[in-house]
C-alpha cells in the first residue's frame, strides 16, 4: 500500500455568522498518498477553497476556523499547531498555487526578488544563491529568458507567465505536497493544457503530491489518481480515476459527467444540465444535501442523512440508492467495511 503522506479526519470547518455557526465543510475525510494526486471537484460553493485554506490554516485568516477533526501531515496534527509553527510549514513542505495569480504576486516586487524571498526565508540562502535559483525555478517552469524575466514586474507579463511564476514560487523549497487551487482557471484553453502538462511532468521529475482542486472533470480525468467528489460541504463519492468515469455512482457526479460536451452517451444531444442551485450552507435542506436536485430522489432522502456505501472495489458514494451494499465504517481510501 502506498505510503499516506495527508489524513484528513472529519474535518468541520466554518464561519461564524449573525445565524451562528456555519459549516463550510462538514465531517470531511479524505487521504493524499506519496507521488499520487488526488483531485476535489465539484461546483462553486461547495467548500474546496476551504478544504485547501483548512490544510494550510489560512482559514485563521479568512474570518474561519475549524471546529473539528484532524489534518494528519507526516504524523502532526496541523489542526493543533499554532501559527508560528504552521510559518515552518507552509511553502517549505507544503505549498499553495491559488485560483489568480496576478492578486498572488505582489504588483511592487520583481517576480525573481518573490521567488528568492521564500528561499532566502525557509532555506536560508544568501541573496546571490537565492536570486541564482529563482532563476532556474524559472527556466524550470518553462519561462524563456529568466534572466531577464526574473528582473520584470508582474503586470509585464502574460496570465499564463504569471501562473508559470506562482508554481516557481510554490516550488521554491521542494515541497512534498502542492495544493493547486483552480490553477487554470483564468487562462485560455492553450495556456490551460500547458499549465496542467508542467503539473503532471514537476510531479513526475520531483516525487512529490498534488491536491488539485476544479470544477472541471475533464482536467480531473487527465490529472487524477483519486477524485473526491464534494458537494455543499461534504464528500459525497470518492475512487479511484477509472472507478469514477467507468462507474460514477452517486447522481451528482453522474450530472457532473453529462454536462461535459462530447462526453460518452451524450454526444448529438443537448447539453446536460443540473437542475436547481447549490443551496447555501447556513440553509442545508434536510436529509441528503443533494435530494431537491436530484432526479432519483426517495422519500428517506428527504428525511435521513445517507451512509458512505461501498460501491466498488476501491469506491465509495454517499447515496441511499446503495442501501444493499456494505457501508463503509473506517473512512475513505480502502477503510473496513462491516
Amino acid at each position: 500500500m502506498a505510503e499516506r503522506l495527508l489524513e484528513i479526519e472529519n474535518l468541520t470547518t466554518g464561519f461564524m455568522t449573525e445565524k451562528g455557526f456555519v459549516k463550510a465543510t462538514d465531517n470531511i475525510s479524505l487521504t493524499i498518498e506519496k507521488g499520487k494526486t488526488l483531485c476535489l471537484v465539484g461546483e462553486s460553493g461547495s467548500g474546496k477553497s476551504v478544504t485547501s485554506l483548512s490544510i494550510m490554516r489560512l482559514i485563521d485568516y479568512a474570518g474561519g476556523s475549524i471546529l473539528d477533526g484532524k489534518i494528519v501531515f507526516r504524523g502532526d496534527d496541523l489542526a493543533a499547531k499554532d501559527q508560528e509553527e504552521m510559518r515552518k510549514i507552509r511553502g517549505n513542505k507544503i505549498a499553495m498555487i491559488f485560483q489568480d495569480p496576478m492578486s498572488a504576486l505582489n504588483p511592487v516586487f520583481s517576480v525573481g526578488d518573490q521567488i528568492a524571498e521564500s528561499l532566502r526565508l525557509h532555506q536560508n540562502k544568501s541573496e546571490s544563491e537565492a536570486w541564482k535559483e529563482a532563476v532556474n525555478l524559472l527556466r524550470m517552469v518553462g519561462i524563456p529568458a529568466p534572466e531577464i524575466r526574473a528582473k520584470q514586474y508582474p503586470h509585464e507579463l502574460s496570465g499564463g507567465m504569471c501562473q508559470r511564476v506562482v508554481i516557481a514560487v510554490a516550488l521554491a523549497c521542494n515541497p512534498e505536497l502542492l495544493i493547486a487551487d483552480e490553477p487554470t482557471t483564468a487562462l485560455d484553453v492553450t495556456v490551460q493544457a500547458q499549465i496542467l502538462d508542467l503539473l503532471q511532468k514537476l510531479k513526475q521529475e520531483l516525487g512529490m503530491s498534488i491536491l488539485l482542486i476544479t470544477h472541471d472533470m475533464g482536467v480531473a480525468a487527465e490529472m487524477a489518481d483519486r477524485i473526491a467528489v464534494m458537494y455543499a460541504g461534504a464528500i459525497v463519492e470518492e475512487g479511484t480515476v477509472e472507478e469514477i468515469f467507468a462507474n460514477p455512482s452517486h447522481p451528482y457526479t453522474v450530472g457532473l459527467l453529462q454536462s461535459i460536451p462530447g462526453f460518452e452517451g451524450t454526444r448529438g444531444k443537448e447539453l446536460y444540465t443540473i437542475k436547481g442551485t447549490i443551496p447555501g450552507l447556513g440553509n442545508l435542506p434536510g436529509g441528503c444535501r443533494f435530494h431537491p436536485r436530484c432526479p432519483h430522489v426517495m422519500d428517506k432522502c428527504k428525511t435521513q442523512e445517507p451512509l458512505d456505501f461501498k460501491v466498488g472495489n476501491d469506491h465509495s458514494a454517499v447515496c441511499w440508492l446503495y442501501e444493499d451494499k456494505a457501508p463503509v465504517v473506517l473512512g475513505r481510501n480502502g477503510g473496513e467495511t462491516k
